[in-house]
C-alpha cells in the first residue's frame, strides 16, 4: 500500500507551515506510523532545524522520542536526484510522507503538490494573508478571482485527474487566530467561507498565537511530546488548550471527513 503524501504549502512565508508539519509528523509517529519527511526549503530549512533540535534533545537528555526519516532537499541533492524519484523509492516503505515547502512559488513546490494526497495551506487570520487564496476588491470586499497559488492548486488537481489518481484534499488552516469577534476576523471568515465553496477546500482552525510553540521549536519538541516519560514538562491551562488545538487540527487533516472534489475554477 502506498504512503499518504501530505504537503504543507503556501506562497507566503511566516504562516506556520513548519510548525504544523512537525506536529503532523509526531502525531503520525505516535499513532504507530512510519514517517518520512522532506524539507524543500533549502534556504530557510525550518523543518530541518526543528528535527535537528529534536535529535540534539534526544542525545543530550536520553529521552527516546520518535523521529522521522528526514531529507533536506539541498542543491547538491537536486543535481543528482528528482523529488518524484526519491518519493517513489520510499513510498511503499513508509506509511506517510510529510513535505514542507518554501514560502514562495517554485517548480519544486508545484511538483510536490501534484503528488499530494492532502494539501495543507496555513494562512494567518488576516485580510493580508487571504491574498494567497484570492484577489479581493478592497472597496466592496468581493472576490474578483482566484490567486496565482489557487490556480497552481487547480492545475495540480487537473494533473492528478489526468493521471487517474484520487482527487486532492485541500485543507486551508486559519492559523494564529486572535479575536474571533473582531471586524477583521468576521471579514476573513465570510471571505474564506465563500472561497471554500468556489475553489473547493475544507476549512480548519489552526494554532492560536502562543509562546509555547516557539519555545518548543528550540528543543525540537511538540505539544504531543509533553507527557512523554522523562520530560517532566509543566502543563498550564494554555498548554492543555494548545494540545487540544493540535489534536483537533491533526484529526481534521487526516479524517475521512475531508471530502474529495473534482477540479473546477
Amino acid at each position: 500500500m502506498s504512503a499518504k503524501i501530505i504537503v504543507f504549502a503556501n506562497e507566503k512565508g511566516g504562516t506556520g507551515k513548519s510548525t504544523l508539519a512537525m506536529h503532523m509528523i509526531v502525531s503520525l509517529m505516535r499513532a504507530g506510523k512510519k514517517v518520512a519527511s522532506f524539507d524543500l526549503d533549502a534556504r530557510q530549512g525550518s523543518l530541518t532545524r526543528y528535527i535537528e533540535n529534536r535529535q540534539t534533545f534526544i542525545t543530550e537528555n536520553g529521552v527516546p522520542l520518535p523521529i522521522p526519516e528526514h531529507t533536506s532537499w539541498t542543491e547538491d541533492i537536486a543535481r543528482i536526484y528528482t523529488l518524484k524519484g526519491q518519493i517513489e523509492k520510499i513510498i511503499h516503505q513508509v506509511d506517510a510522507i510529510v513535505i514542507d515547502t518554501p514560502g514562495a512559488h517554485s517548480a519544486l513546490t508545484a511538483e510536490a503538490m501534484e503528488m499530494a494526497d492532502a494539501l495543507v495551506t496555513p494562512i494567518n487570520d488576516s485580510l493580508v494573508d487571504l491574498d494567497v487564496l484570492a484577489l479581493v476588491d478592497g472597496e466592496t470586499m468581493k472576490i474578483k478571482g482566484p490567486s496565482h497559488f489557487a490556480q497552481t492548486v487547480w492545475s495540480s488537481r487537473q494533473q492528478r485527474m489526468l493521471a487517474k489518481k484520487p482527487p486532492l484534499n485541500w485543507v486551508v488552516v486559519r492559523n494564529r487566530m486572535l479575536y474571533a469577534n473582531s471586524k477583521n476576523s468576521k471579514a476573513v471568515d465570510a471571505l474564506v467561507q465563500a472561497l471554500s465553496r468556489r475553489i473547493h477546500f475544507t476549512i480548519s482552525n489552526g494554532f492560536s498565537e502562543r509562546v509555547v510553540y516557539r519555545e518548543l521549536f528550540l528543543k525540537g519538541l511538540t505539544m504531543l511530546d509533553c507527557k512523554e516519560n522523562g520530560l517532566n514538562m509543566p502543563m498550564s491551562i494554555s498548554s492543555l488548550a494548545a494540545r487540544q488545538e493540535v489534536r483537533c487540527l491533526m484529526n481534521n487533516i487526516l479524517s475521512g471527513g475531508l471530502n474529495p472534489v473534482r477540479p473546477s475554477m
